[in-house]
């Protein structure tokens, strides 16, 4: 059996990132032309087309699909293992990190992280993948993301999860929603309908359970898959929408015409983390990645308790 070429497994791995020739010969330092000729060689040691074209695109084929995450996740434990104990420039270091992360990180922290890594990091790129229905475990595991940041869960005993910050809900209104009329019980609070967030279609949040437990129901009349668009459908609607309070900070501080008001059925503090899978526990950019964030959230966090004193 002959030795396979690895430089067709980088190249393979490149090109079902980019999506196209031209994305992945930038990346690997070659021509365009040099590029084509790779895709043959790889077309004929896979004895598959890899990728087809459709119209303008290169569209993968099934089978290009199918090994994605085992190429990419090759690719990294050959990069780790050539990397030994050196120390690693990371201002020269061409990484993509693919990460799952919640609105209220993206909202508060992402400017600042971005910031750092054109300092420390700049040919890095983050790429935020969206929330499926897919175990979040199972995809740190498989390396489809490499870094997952949301409220606390249980993952699998081996995952390696650091807390980050926290933070409670709040409700957001429009500005002279009548709801501020009067004192907000947990009766007038269900007298309105809401908007639920949630990216996987759920129109139950944290705020149902906290009802329910007084004996209670709200009208959920709108479900969104982020908090962006529902801070818009509030702008001229009665709907009101529980929300996390970074987010709802934040969204005053950009001048949205909104009030913020205490729940009056008080939710749990809701702790954020960051998890890993543990073959990434020794990779320096990783490490770079992981510390950064947690030096963000620590400062964010020590500065909002320094506000919050009289």
């Amino acid at each position: 059996m002959s030795r396979p070429d690895l430089n067709l497994l980088l190249a393979l791995d490149a090109l079902l990132d980019e999506g196209s020739v031209i994305g992945a010969a930038r990346r690997m330092h070659l021509s365009a032309p040099a590029m084509s000729r790779t895709l043959s060689r790889i077309r004929e040691a896979l004895g598959d087309p890899v990728f087809v074209q459709v119209g303008r695109k290169l569209v993968p084929t099934p089978r290009a699909l199918a090994l994605r995450e085992q190429v990419r996740l090759a690719v990294e434990q050959a990069s780790q293992v050539f990397a030994s104990d050196a120390e690693i420039d990371l201002k020269s270091l061409d990484r993509r990190f693919n990460v799952r992360a919640t609105d209220e990180f993206v909202s508060i922290h992402l400017g600042h992280l971005l910031d750092a890594m054109a300092r420390e990091m700049p040919r890095a790129m983050l790429r935020f993948s969206p929330e499926e229905d897919d175990v979040d475990d199972e995809a740190l595991r498989s390396g489809r993301i490499d870094l997952f940041i949301s409220a606390s869960r249980k993952l699998g005993p081996e995952i390696r999860v650091q807390s980050l910050f926290t933070t409670t809900f709040v409700g957001v209104a429009r500005a002279n929603h009548p709801i501020f009329d009067e004192e907000i019980t947990p009766e007038r609070l269900t007298r309105w309908e809401h908007i639920n967030v949630s990216r996987r279609g759920k129109a139950v949040g944290p705020v149902d359970a906290a009802l329910e437990a007084q004996g209670l129901r709200r009208h959920v009349a709108l479900v969104l898959p982020n908090p962006y668009t529902a801070l818009f459908a509030l702008q001229d609607s009665d709907l009101l929408l529980p929300l996390p309070q970074h987010l709802a900070t934040t969204a005053l501080s950009a001048g949205l015409r909104m009030r913020v008001f205490d729940l009056p059925t008080p939710l749990e503090t809701v702790l954020l983390t960051q998890a890993w899978h543990p073959r990434l526990e020794g990779d320096p950019a990783h490490q770079w990645l992981r510390q950064t964030i947690h030096t963000l959230c620590n400062e964010s966090q020590a500065q909002a308790a320094m506000r919050a004193k009289p």
